[in-house]
């Protein structure tokens, strides 16, 4: 199957025209003219592409995944240029002037629903074969769901823009108006979409990926019906999998596996391959004794900001944890001294490395949605339900078996809190470095009192949502800017 990883780079960079464009009568005389580019299937899907590119925010993935987990009690930060930025995370006293809201996630997330949009209005008129016209339908409108989810855990409600209210001031959707149009804009393109396998090119979106998007909405919003339906959905297509071996899931010559539903892809020939590694490497890294497929080279990177993991949620994880053996807490520096990371909130996550890592750019993929978050999904749903039985052990256990670990059972995990404490330790080992953990904590009631276990005085139950943009308070007089900020 051919890989759509390397046309989105490229694709990304194209100016596509929008509404707002047109206003301003702007009228590129190239072969993406307006005429040829809403008009003809290759225009057309060149806007959708560009809606694919926003959102998987190639360049800005360090970033989403350092603050998803520096404000909790998984990452930590020191160093460099970057550390002025993450301190603000981390002792939660950001506020809406903090540049990453808007340019790693605002702005992208806006411009793949601005592309989403674009195709929406334009498709009628493409001329292409109708079953491209639904496919392609289908497509915008799970991409514009996903960059709404996006922002929505973020920021909470944020303007719903549409074909129809692309420009100009708009105000706030209120919170049911969100989920109600995230869940439709999903709902009613499954029918349309390929299944899973099935789709033209790995990465174009298909009815595995749209119910797992729908799935993590729902329980996120805890909809745990719905939640747990729609994690079933994704299941019952018996194509996704769990990798036999977690370590090994990550590696460049595993790409596109099956447990890999949605990804970043990256490459390490683009100018915005996966950074977060250069930024996790320690001081003067040379080589480790864990990791013994990796050697520092002179044309690698090693950023001066240091990517950490708390040393109290690494002592969290049982010996045996084979998901380990991806955290560093040992190397070998350029003076060929032995330096141990193990304690001082010093650990690195080596989830990324790559041996053929140029500049700052790895090659390995970032997991969006991986076949192990489906399945806790679906047993942290079922127990919410009805508490802990037979289905939620036997999903919690695939996962902890191929980790090493033993089963849990209802004598270890009696009640409906014992599993809900269970599930959110396993979701805490399964998915470091994923960006998951702050909307594991929320959803679990537990992102302002760890915060404040921890000493940081500052965090307050209006911190559970991030301020929108102060860019987008000012430009739009009608969005009103979140509580406490």
């Amino acid at each position: 199957m051919k890989t759509f990883a390397k046309y989105i780079y490229l694709l990304g960079l194209m100016a596509i025209v929008t509404s707002c464009e047109k206003t301003l009568e702007v009228t590129p005389q190239s072969e993406f003219s307006p005429e040829s580019l809403l008009t003809s299937e290759a225009g057309i899907k060149s806007v959708l592409f560009s809606a694919y590119a926003e959102s998987q925010q190639q360049n800005s993935t360090r970033y989403v995944i350092n603050n998803s987990e520096m404000c909790t009690d998984m990452a930590y930060n020191t160093g460099g240029a970057e550390n002025g930025q993450l301190i603000t995370i981390i002792n939660f006293t950001w506020d809406a002037s903090l540049g990453t809201f808007s340019a790693d996630v605002w702005s992208p997330n806006y411009r793949s629903i601005r592309d989403a949009n674009n195709v929406l209005q334009n498709i009628a008129q493409v001329n292409t074969s109708d079953a491209n016209k639904k496919l392609f339908t289908a497509e915008a409108r799970v991409l514009r769901a996903q960059a709404y989810a996006t922002l929505y855990s973020w920021f909470g409600p944020v303007p719903l823009r549409t074909p129809e209210t692309q420009t100009g001031d708009l105000a706030k959707a209120t919170d049911q108006e969100m989920k109600d149009f995230i869940e439709k804009d999903i709902t009613e393109s499954l029918a349309d979409l390929p299944d899973p396998g099935k789709e033209v090119a790995f990465g174009r979106y298909n009815k595995g990926v749209a119910n797992a998007i729908l799935a993590k909405f729902y329980l996120n919003t805890k909809q745990w019906q719905k939640a747990a339906d729609a994690a079933k959905a994704v299941m019952d297509f018996n194509y996704y999998i769990l990798y036999p071996g977690f370590a090994e899931m990550f590696r460049i010559e595993n790409k596109m596996n099956k447990e890999m539903i949605s990804v970043v892809p990256c490459r390490p020939e683009d100018p915005f391959g996966n950074w977060f590694q250069a930024g996790a490497l320690p001081p003067a890294y040379k080589s480790s004794a864990q990791f013994p497929g990796f050697t520092y080279k002179a044309s690698m990177s090693n950023f001066a900001t240091q990517y950490r993991l708390r040393t109290g949620f690494v002592n969290t994880f049982a010996p045996n944890d084979k998901r380990l053996s991806l955290i560093c807490t040992s190397y070998v520096n350029s003076s060929d001294v032995v330096v141990n990371l193990s304690a001082g909130d010093n650990a690195r996550s080596f989830k990324y490395w790559d041996n053929n890592t140029v500049g700052n750019n790895s090659g390995t993929d970032v997991p969006v949605l991986r076949y192990s978050d489906i399945l806790l999904t679906r047993a942290e749903a079922l127990n919410e339900i009805s508490g802990p039985g037979t289905e939620s052990f036997t999903l919690i256990n695939l996962v902890r078996r191929r980790a090493g670990l033993a089963d849990l059972d209802l004598i270890n995990t009696p009640t409906k809190d014992a599993f809900r404490d269970a599930v959110l330790r396993e979701r805490g080992w399964e998915f470091v470095t994923e960006a998951k953990r702050r909307e594991d904590l929320i959803r679990h009631g537990k992102f302002i009192s760890s915060a404040l276990a921890r000493g940081i005085t500052n965090a307050n139950p209006n911190r559970i949502l991030f301020p929108i943009p102060q860019s987008e308070i000012d430009a739009n007089k009608l969005c009103v800017q979140n509580t406490g900020y």
